[in-house]
């Protein structure tokens, strides 16, 4: 029998109901969980910055068409000559047209390219005015503005590729793509992996990671397919547009440059000293054949082919580049400017004064690091394999494009269509993957992760922001979960 409850006394308030255990959704596991969620923020918040490098990328990969368009006139011949007329020539040619600056550097035209005269003057900042001479006539075609050689065009093209034409700013959003396309394409491969290894057998898992499940029902399945196939097939390129973009951004690019002087991994210097040679002593009186500073002194023609002639001898072939020195008294550098495979990039100085070579440094010679950054930059711009270069990086910016849509409409596909639960998107993984980890993987896991942040800085910021937003998030969800909680009755003693 019930008794009733004794005056002055209140029935107690039942606890607040605990918060729901940890059950990482969708993951097979709290790593699994956590991978999932991450690639899941970072495909939808980052993307857009992917899609913006991708579009502006995929511009980029048709520089060299779009100058042959717009400036071939200038840049070829339109008849080959026998052979070339001295390079003092058409320097010449080049100052009576273009009598401003002081010439910076000389590329001597062969084949149907025209001789480029470069120009430098304080007043034109980081740019120069290329004079662009017929080799073969000495005949002036015209002359453009333009960017470490080039042209208005590829300049314009490139910047928007960088920074968006905002400068110091838009750069942090190539160094922002760069930095999470890499952990975003490695966590797309080991999630898909362990989705075709949990459902089938060894050989179906590898040959489904390489071709689009089609067996699969329509829907967010199917597009899960197609996404997760071709970025399989673009990891490789991804991971190297990754890489080599990030070598040259502003925060991560000061870090590796960094590290490679800590290695001492960089391409050696090039001694422009002169010192007595067997030929005599070397003339430091700043005269003519030593060339005048980039203000504006005068440079004796004759002098170009003296030390063309004498980079020849010492065996640099095919494309070069002449460049007096910028004090006088030093001597003049010679340096190979193919960019092709197999590229060629020796250097030596010479003494314009008696023809000889003072120092040299072989491309063969650099440390593997600075080998592999050079040529892992003129694959990223598309010039190292020519053509081909241009379709592979055009064919990775259309893939990742369409990687990125589709992962798009699996969002989209993954909504809840009930009439009581319409929603605009599917739901995000759920949280808890992190509290779920072993202690071990903690362990190794967040100093792993640090160390990373702080070699890619905005990848470290961005992820802290989302850390802690998220925390935020969840603890106030939790707090009205727990509000909203009605309040159980407590049944009367007997």
């Amino acid at each position: 029998m019930s008794v009733t409850e004794l005056p002055g006394t209140s029935r107690p308030e039942a606890a607040p109901p605990a918060d729901p255990p940890i059950r990482p959704a969708r993951g097979g596991s709290p790593f699994g969980a956590l991978l999932l969620r991450l690639h899941f923020y970072a495909g939808v918040l980052v993307a857009p910055f992917l899609v913006v490098a991708a579009l502006t990328g995929l511009a980029y990969t048709v520089a060299p068409q779009v100058d042959g368009v717009l400036y071939g006139d200038r840049m070829t011949v339109a008849e080959v000559g026998e052979r070339p007329l001295p390079v003092a020539d058409q320097v010449g040619a080049a100052r009576n047209a273009h009598p401003e600056g002081s010439v910076a550097s000389v590329q001597p035209g062969a084949g149907d390219q025209a001789t480029r005269v470069v120009f430098a003057a304080p007043e034109y900042g980081e740019k120069q005015h290329t004079v662009y001479v017929d080799p073969y006539t000495a005949r002036v075609q015209g002359q453009l503005t333009t960017w470490f050689g080039s042209t208005p065009a590829t300049t314009w093209l490139d910047d928007l590729h960088r920074n968006l034409h905002l400068g110091v700013v838009g750069r942090h959003y190539s160094e922002l793509a760069a930095s999470w396309l890499w952990i975003i394409a490695l966590g797309g491969v080991v999630l898909w992996w362990r989705r075709r290894r949990a459902s089938r057998a060894s050989r179906a898992t590898v040959r489904h990671l390489l071709v689009p499940d089609l067996s699969a029902a329509r829907g967010v399945r199917r597009t899960r397919g197609w996404h997760a196939t071709l970025g399989v097939w673009l990891t490789v390129g991804l991971l190297f547009l990754s890489a080599t973009g990030l070598t040259w951004s502003r925060y991560a690019g000061a870090n590796f440059g960094a590290g490679l002087d800590s290695l001492d991994a960089r391409a050696p210097l090039l001694s422009t000293a002169l010192t007595a040679t067997p030929n005599g002593p070397a003339d430091t009186d700043g005269g003519g054949h030593h060339g005048a500073s980039g203000a504006g002194g005068v440079v004796e023609s004759a002098a170009f082919d003296r030390v063309l002639t004498a980079a020849r001898t010492a065996g640099l072939a095919g494309p070069v580049e002449i460049a007096p020195p910028a004090e006088p008294g030093s001597a003049w550098t010679v340096t190979q400017v193919d960019n092709t495979w197999p590229v060629a990039k020796d250097r030596v100085a010479v003494d314009p004064a008696t023809a000889t070579v003072t120092a040299r440094s072989d491309f063969a010679d650099w440390p593997l690091l600075a080998k592999l950054s050079g040529l892992g930059i003129q694959a990223h711009m598309g010039v190292l394999f020519g053509p081909i270069n241009q379709l592979l990086l055009a064919a990775l910016a259309l893939g990742l494009l369409c990687v990125i849509v589709w992962g798009y409409r699996m969002w989209w596909q993954r909504r809840p269509t009930r009439t009581d639960r319409r929603a605009l998107a599917g739901t995000p993984p759920a949280r808890g993957g992190i509290r779920a980890l072993p202690w071990w993987v903690l362990l190794v896991g967040v100093p792993l992760t640090a160390a990373i942040g702080w070699a890619l800085p905005l990848f470290g910021l961005t992820l802290l922001a989302f850390l802690t937003i998220d925390t935020v998030v969840g603890a106030a969800a939790r707090r009205r979960r727990r509000a909203a909680a009605p309040i159980s009755p407590v049944p009367a003693g007997r």
